[in-house]
């Protein structure tokens, strides 16, 4: 049994175009056994995920997602408690790190093919965020700072929804991160990982700690990130001239920004950062808060992903 969870407006309502068109159609023309449920407002996602993973008792049955990081990101918090669900996602976003990283095809009814005929259930790590605000789990990655600034923007931004409906939606974060980038005010900064000295910074752009090696659209900060080590990678970007970083950015599409001074590579299974002032802070690209106090864990093999 197969139960859907369908967010019609990702990438500007070709979540929905995607289900009518093409998965709903080739689901009937093979037969198969499914529910589908759609979110319609803000919290639909992690209340459906919470019942709809209530009912599944039996291990023949999938928990599928058709939307956006931003979609995995919201069911990931009805599904806390609920780790015998088995999870699997056929991306519709504009950014689609998480596709990205496990090396989806870009064609959807592959996906599907795929996920039906030939999927296997491995365990993947889930970080996890805690603040004052609460706390809230990732699949791919959450960030303090300058990253979350651009995406608090592109979430809110007109042109990413025009270029998502010709497929561009991913330069809207190149653009938006050029605009931030002369806006940002740095911030002081001490970060500690796990249980060793803090590791004080005068002047931050951002922190990213991530599960997998991708965010934004693209952007392989981490290159060496696994969601099945139980292990959390950073990439964090510190006292560099606006210009240098400007000149670093693009070779993040590459995972080659390392070579330039300023930019620093951690690992840890548990992160803090502490900052002067509140700053924005994302999981999966979805603006939660801004806070001056972050604490970042590893829960190794949190959920059953089949892929």
């Amino acid at each position: 049994m197969y139960y859907f969870i369908v967010n019609p407006a990702s990438r500007s309502g070709k979540g929905q175009i995607l289900w009518d068109k093409t998965i709903q159609p080739a689901l009937k023309k093979r037969n198969v056994e499914y529910e589908v449920y759609f979110s319609k407002k803000p919290g639909d996602l992690t209340r459906l995920a919470r019942e709809i993973g209530s009912k599944i008792t039996d291990k023949n049955s999938h928990l599928v997602i058709v939307g956006g990081d931003g979609t995995v990101n919201e069911t990931l918090q009805g599904l806390a408690d609920l780790p015998g669900v088995s999870l699997s996602y056929i991306p519709t976003g504009s950014s689609n790190d998480l596709a990205r990283d496990l090396g989806f095809s870009k064609k959807p009814e592959q996906i599907l093919n795929h996920l039906l005929d030939h999927a296997e259930i491995k365990k993947m790590d889930v970080g996890v965020l805690k603040s004052a605000h609460g706390t809230r789990m990732f699949a791919v990655s959450c960030g303090i700072g300058y990253d979350a600034a651009v995406c608090q923007e592109a979430n809110l931004s007109k042109v990413k929804k025009a270029f998502n409906r010709i497929g561009l939606g991913k330069l809207t974060y190149l653009g938006i991160a050029i605009k931030q980038l002369f806006a940002t005010k740095l911030e002081a900064c001490d970060i500690y990982l796990d249980d060793k000295a803090p590791i004080h910074i005068k002047k931050l752009y951002f922190v990213a700690v991530m599960n997998h090696r991708y965010e934004g659209g693209g952007f392989q900060f981490c290159p060496d990130a696994n969601a099945q080590d139980g292990i959390l990678n950073l990439c964090v970007i510190r006292n560099l001239p606006k210009l240098l970083v400007l000149l670093a950015l693009p070779t993040g599409f590459f995972g080659k920004h390392y070579i330039f001074p300023g930019v620093d590579s951690y690992k840890a299974s548990c992160v803090r950062i502490v900052t002067g002032k509140p700053l924005w802070v994302h999981t999966d690209g979805e603006i939660i808060e801004k806070s001056s106090d972050i604490t970042v864990t590893c829960a190794p093999g949190k959920i059953n992903f089949r892929y």
